[in-house]
């Protein structure tokens, strides 16, 4: 049995040492033997913290073909390519059949005339970050992570005489070091996989597609080699694989040498500019060879990665204000446990904040409070350059062969800010009108019409949308609360800037941030019983006042009954959980109402 540091540091080891076991018995399955031993490694308590992960250790201190793991997004699938997965060397004394799973690059010269050869397939995914994690996740991950420290880079090893002989040798490294500086270490993690920026970066510098502008982070090429039909685009996976950064492949990537002896004899079939895409320099996209992954119903790194079934943290919570309630039954509402009825999403909670203050500054404060309470988020301030500029759509580049990546091509549970106090006087170009249809699309049937040029395909997604506006919305929304501010707004900019986040508020934080993300996580269900009381009760508030209550009141109002039901950490909806839902329910219609009584030219 491979010790820790074994299977960890060197996977391959453990790879080829079955694979040559099972040459005596060719119906050994040694391939699913081999992905068995890494799952049932991991499966031991706490071995997984030991594996370095991509996300958190800077790319040059992993050790090439060690074991690593990735926290990633599914941005794009490319298609399926051959590889070697067992071959015959050329050299006469070293004639005997190699394995070539898991690599890029073969060891040595292949005899590609030997019948031994076995070509199979294996499926390639284009992984970035998560986006939009905000800045406390970073934190949290990294005071968790533990790194190799049995690879050192042997550029560290370099005395200060061989760094004085070689400086031309080591400009670019050079280049770099302001970049670290300007960062800072809380950044650490993702800018030594960035893109090269400034002076040093060239006119074929790589564009690494991330979603959301702004995003730094090591994207990787994931080779998947079985059941990678069980994963879907724009899913959450944490990723196990052996990491492969062979110069090889920057080498074939610039000089496109047709005796290069990578493993993959369809490459040559690819135009100049899908090769550029699908084959990126190994320093900014490292390939990760999969041997085990898990689909995250989460991202929240104070959690465990399974659902938790205990709910004792969110019991006792859920209460305040009218208004406080609300606003944090939108916290919740980004559950995945809404379900779609053929196309109707059934759960939604779409929340509409009306009445905020003008001061440039309160929306921006808003959207800091809410950083700090989920693991995703984006805001997006809809000024007309905004939406007439930003591509918020994913749409297919035929000539490269990939799906270039839009702003609504978000993670499920992510909460999207739409600041609309940003509007201001102007012309929406074609550009700004399919981007203001793809937010009301999302708003109301929660999907994305990707663009294929010559068709659109419509991709389902669970995002937690908050608008922010002066008056009611231009966007459809679920649910509109009018804000009362208890500030005067020639005060307010300087009651504002008083506001700080003090440190040691850091771990009540962290319980509201695992309350947030455990109550999302609950079953919820309604009995026979409640359902048939439920049905009484709006038969009668229709036969009391028919013209004001509709089908989709009660829609709302069952929303608002489950969200209020699992704040409280219950699993099932009570009597007296449907009377306080109707109550806060007609509350908040009361205050609509009075604001338009009092703005009636507001529609």
């Amino acid at each position: 049995m491979p010790s820790t540091q074994d299977w960890i540091n060197n996977p391959l080891g453990v790879v080829e040492g079955m694979f040559a076991a099972s040459q005596n018995s060719p119906n050994s399955g040694w391939e699913m033997k081999a992905v068995e031993f890494f799952k049932d490694q991991l499966k031991e308590k706490d071995t997984h913290t030991l594996v370095p992960s991509l996300n958190d250790v800077p790319l040059h201190y992993l050790k090439p073909n060690s074991l690593v793991k990735f926290r990633c997004f599914i941005q794009d699938m490319f298609d399926p390519e051959f590889y070697m997965s067992a071959y015959e060397t050329v050299d006469p004394s070293t004639k005997a059949l190699r394995c070539g799973k898991y690599r890029d690059v073969t060891e040595c010269g292949v005899d590609f005339n030997s019948s031994n050869t076995v070509t199979s397939e294996r499926q390639t995914f284009y992984c970035v970050p998560i986006p939009g994690e905000n800045p406390w996740y970073a934190g949290d991950s990294q005071a968790r992570v533990v790194p190799s420290t049995s690879y050192v880079p042997s550029r560290q090893k370099r005395s200060h005489e061989d760094d004085e002989d070689d400086d031309m040798d080591t400009q670019p490294q050079k280049q770099r070091e302001p970049q670290t500086e300007q960062h800072g270490s809380s950044d650490c993690k993702r800018q030594e996989t960035e893109a090269p920026s400034g002076p040093a970066a060239s006119a074929s510098q790589v564009d690494l597609n991330f979603p959301l502008p702004g995003e730094r982070g090591p994207a990787c090429l994931v080779k998947v080699y079985e059941n990678w039909d069980s994963f879907k685009l724009n899913e959450m996976l944490e990723v196990f694989g052996i990491l492969s950064v062979s110069p090889a492949l920057s080498a074939l990537a610039e000089e496109k040498d047709a005796t290069s002896s990578l493993l993959d004899p369809m490459e040559g079939m690819e135009s100049a500019e899908e090769q550029r895409v699908h084959c990126p320099p190994a320093s900014l996209v490292p390939r990760l060879h999969m041997l085990c992954a898990r689909t995250l119903p989460h991202n929240n790194p104070l959690l465990p990665a399974a659902a938790p079934g205990d709910n004792s943290a969110c019991k006792g919570r859920g209460k305040g204000s009218g208004k406080a309630k609300i606003l944090c039954f939108h916290r919740l509402c980004g559950s995945s446990r809404y379900t779609r009825r053929d196309v109707l999403p059934l759960g939604k909670f779409t929340l509409n904040l009306s009445g905020c203050p003008t001061v440039s500054s309160y929306t921006e404060r808003l959207y800091q409070i809410i950083q700090q309470l989920v693991p995703s988020s984006f805001y997006l301030g809809m000024s007309l350059q905004n939406m007439n500029q930003m591509s918020f759509v994913p749409r297919k580049d035929y000539v490269a062969n990939r799906l270039v990546s839009g702003a609504l091509q978000l993670a499920r549970n992510t909460t999207l800010f739409l600041d609309e106090t940003k509007l201001q006087q102007g012309q929406l170009d074609a550009t700004g009108v399919r981007n203001v249809t793809a937010l009301g699309n999302l708003i109301s049937w929660q999907k994305v019409d990707y663009d294929f040029n010559y068709h659109q395909m419509e991709f389902p997604c669970n995002i937690n949308v908050l608008v922010a506006s002066e008056g009611r919305s231009l966007l459809p929304s679920d649910s509109q609360v009018h804000l009362q501010p208890q500030v005067a707004p020639a005060q307010l900019d300087q009651y504002l800037g008083s506001l700080h986040l003090h440190p040691q508020t850091s771990a009540q934080l962290n319980k509201f941030r695992m309350y947030l993300s455990m109550a999302r996580l609950l079953d919820y269900s309604i009995s026979d019983e409640v359902t048939k009381s439920v049905e009484d009760d709006f038969v009668d508030m229709r036969k009391d006042d028919p013209q004001s209550v509709s089908a989709e009141d009660l829609h709302r109002m069952l929303v608002v009954a489950r969200l209020l039901s699992v704040s409280l950490g219950r699993t099932s909806l009570s009597r007296d959980g449907w009377l306080r839902a109707k109550h806060i329910e007609m509350q908040r219609k009361s205050r609509v109402e009075q604001h338009k009584s009092v703005n009636g030219n507001e529609p």
